[in-house]
């Protein structure tokens, strides 16, 4: 039976570069990195001191001011960029009315949660006792709660549920959206990702893996996938928002259509908590049943926007399952957006999704930055600078904390 034909028509982010789409890929096309040394709390005594942080953060009109000062950040990304998507889409406030709101739904995911108003509710325990705990305490930490205030403000009555499965996430909740299209359970669906993690314990959490580089004296030059100098990520943080509607909903709408979502693909290493597996298989599984679902063979795939941590153990597993799976690597265009932008954990997945939609509607690759050194067997093409190429399809891959594997494949729309 044939399914439903999926297209991207929205597409909205909270980024180190700033909330609008076009600036955001300006800056990766132009390899600007977005890491820098942390300015939001004191950490000299961190084994590591430097994220993709967000700096002079604004949710402009997109939240209430009263709720902008509330809402842990976790919550207040999702909804911008969830508003941004919509925006994008052509869903304005008189169009919005238009919409069976029963059969549109939201799905975004977080990995932590809203650690920063965690905090300060713990703290607010141990320093003036239960009483003084805030009513928002609760509402505020847990992971659907940015998708179920952006459904509160914009009415959307269909599914509506967060999916957390650490890096991930955003895929996860992509895959989900879909199918509930695809199974006609909803014409329009808001999905992605959204973090807030640079807060002390986040930072103090990932240096106690020791998963985090240390290069301190160069934050730029920190994340480096493939480089055979690589030390460990650098977080990132944001959010990246989706909107997905059958085709037809979007031709009687009149929406633009940006790319075709053809199919997603997940799985699990079943190995261990931090670590991928040695053999990739977990992954090899997992691309495999994303071609699959996308009806794709794997030669078709003319660009990846690879995980790509830029840690020793995860970058050249992903590698080694790309080239079991797919005949030929070196026609195939590859690159790390988290060597600009930081791991973006539960987020990293939206934004990539962004990044990999632009590089098919714009017909431009943006570069990874820092290789210097590559790992020998890379075989893909990388880029190390903007370069112009045809994409026809795309996979952006998420890998996750537990064994986690989820890869989405993208294709221009025809």
């Amino acid at each position: 039976m044939s399914k439903k034909r999926i297209v991207v028509t929205g597409m909205g982010l909270v980024s180190c570069y700033g909330n609008d789409v076009d600036l955001f890929y300006d800056n990766l096309l132009a390899g600007k990195s977005g890491i820098s040394m942390i300015s939001r709390f004191p950490c000299d005594d961190f084994p590591t001191r430097f994220a993709g942080e967000i700096k002079n953060y604004d949710s402009g009109t997109y939240l209430e001011k009263k709720q902008a000062r509330r809402v842990d950040n976790v919550i207040s990304y999702a909804i911008v960029a969830g508003k941004k998507a919509l925006e994008m889409g052509g869903v304005d406030s008189a169009s919005l009315e238009r919409l069976d709101k029963k059969r549109c739904g939201v799905i975004i995911g977080s990995g932590m949660g809203g650690m920063n108003v965690f905090v300060d509710g713990i703290q607010t325990l141990l320093e003036k006792g239960n009483r003084k705990v805030t009513p928002f305490f609760i509402p505020f930490i847990i992971t659907n709660m940015g998708g179920a205030l952006l459904a509160v403000d914009v009415g959307f009555m269909g599914p509506n549920y967060s999916i957390s499965t650490a890096c991930a996430t955003s895929n996860n909740c992509i895959i989900a959206a879909a199918n509930h299209i695809r199974n006609g359970e909803a014409d329009l669906m808001v999905c992605g990702g959204t973090e807030a993690a640079i807060v002390p314990i986040g930072l103090a959490g990932f240096c106690a893996c020791k998963a985090l580089s240390q290069q301190n004296d160069a934050p730029e030059r920190a994340s480096r996938p493939w480089d055979q100098n690589r030390d460990g990520f650098v977080m990132g943080e944001g959010a990246g928002v989706l909107v997905l509607e059958t085709l037809e909903h979007a031709q009687a709408r009149g929406a633009t259509i940006l790319a075709e979502y053809l199919g997603g693909g997940i799985s699990c290493d079943a190995h261990h908590m931090t670590e991928p597996r040695p053999d990739s298989e977990g992954v090899v599984i997992c691309i495999r049943k994303a071609l699959e679902d996308a009806n794709v063979p794997p030669e078709a795939i003319d660009y990846i926007n690879a995980h790509a941590t830029s840690t020793q153990a995860g970058d050249m597993v992903e590698v080694q399952a790309i080239k079991k799976v797919l005949p030929n690597p070196a026609r195939v265009v590859m690159n790390s957006t988290k060597s600009l932008i930081g791991h973006c954990l539960g987020a990293a997945g939206g934004l990539e999704a962004i990044a990999t939609i632009k590089a098919i509607v714009d017909g431009v690759v943006h570069p990874t930055i820092n290789l210097e050194n590559p790992e020998p067997g890379l075989e893909f093409h990388i880029p190390t600078k903007a370069e112009k190429h045809h994409i026809d399809v795309a996979m952006s891959n998420s890998f996750g904390f537990g064994g986690h594997n989820a890869a989405i494949i993208l294709g221009r729309y025809k």
